[in-house]
């Protein structure tokens, strides 16, 4: 199996024979489900080729899974971490399956569970954020403060690792973005691309385990809400053969009642988010340049990569809507 040879994990873990299948969606870290039979495990590895030195830090997602697992929240335990790259070609680590359903829209829900799903959704953020990183043993996770100005650097500069196209108006946005920076509150556990389909939901429409901890640092948190934000309101989604946004499907919240929820929950002040959706708006556009960068180069692994760019102009465009106050 690409990326995951069966042999040498077997060996590794002095396991019986091993069978796994590769999770279908992922659009960066490879994901698989692994069994000997009797144990079920997730193993999560790098991408074939082109990361950022940083990025894709297995250490890193090992950490902050057993930080959040013993303090409480919903994430799958992890098992063992490899960073031995004569394993696989690269480090990983293993973590217990958890089971629960992925939702990308509705799923067969009625309006008022959709409705119910959605705002669990964002309760479970607001949880998240209100986690104390010293108490749970995160407290060097990351660097709160100037954490959004790092971020624009940091973006601009994984723009600038993926670029193999023309793309009008995002080097306008990222200027736009990095001129006026707003310095943030007490820094949390931020997801860094917390959305419906990166949760575990239970037949009860309960949180089983939020997934995809790759970009989860310490920072400011109203950048996990407006970037949960501009998922809900960007047609990523295709129902008969046209594209849709989550907002578009009946019972789903109104934007506005979704930052309102958040902040009920959270206590924390969501007046000013025009700047946070902007930024939101052109990270999501250069993490999906970055999918169709791999995918020109044949480093992307599954279906459904061909479509990304085709995603990446209309979110700078909405970045720059955001920041005018659209």
């Amino acid at each position: 199996m690409k990326g995951l040879d069966l042999e040498k994990l077997q060996a590794y873990l002095d396991s019986p024979p091993l069978t796994a299948t590769m999770f279908a969606g992922g659009r960066s870290n490879l994901t698989y489900a692994v069994t000997d039979g009797t144990n079920r495990w997730v193993l999560r590895r790098p991408p074939l080729g082109h990361v950022l030195p940083t990025a894709h830090d297995m250490a890193r997602e090992h950490k902050v899974l057993a930080a959040l697992s013993r303090a409480g929240f919903p994430v799958p335990a992890p098992v063992v971490l490899c960073t031995d790259t004569e394993v696989l070609g690269a480090p990983f680590y293993l973590m217990q399956h958890v089971d629960g359903k992925i939702y990308r829209d509705a799923g067969g829900l009625g309006p008022e569970q959709f409705r119910e799903l959605t705002f669990t959704l964002v309760d479970t953020l607001a949880d998240l954020h209100s986690l104390d990183p010293a108490a749970i043993g995160l407290g060097d996770f990351g660097k709160p403060e100037g954490f959004n100005a790092r971020q624009v650097r940091r973006w601009k500069q994984q723009l600038d690792a993926s670029r193999s196209r023309e793309l009008s108006g995002i080097d306008e946005l990222h200027a736009r973005l990095a001129t006026d920076i707003p310095a943030g509150g007490p820094g949390a556990v931020v997801h860094g691309d917390f959305r419906l389909d990166n949760v575990l939901i239970s037949d009860e429409l309960t949180v089983n385990a939020v997934l995809d901890w790759e970009m989860s640092t310490l920072g400011d948190p109203l950048s996990d809400l407006a970037l949960m934000l501009v998922y809900s309101g960007r047609p990523l989604l295709e129902r008969d053969g046209r594209p849709i946004s989550p907002i578009e499907i009946p019972g789903h919240p109104s934007l506005d009642e979704m930052a309102a929820r958040y902040a009920e929950r959270s206590k924390r002040d969501v007046g000013d988010l025009q700047w946070y959706v902007g930024f939101a708006a052109f990270k999501l556009a250069v993490i999906l340049e970055g999918v169709h960068y791999r995918y020109t180069k044949g480093q992307t692994v599954g279906p459904g990569f061909d479509t990304v760019g085709a995603m990446v102009p209309a979110l700078v465009e909405q970045g720059h809507r955001a920041l005018e106050g659209h």
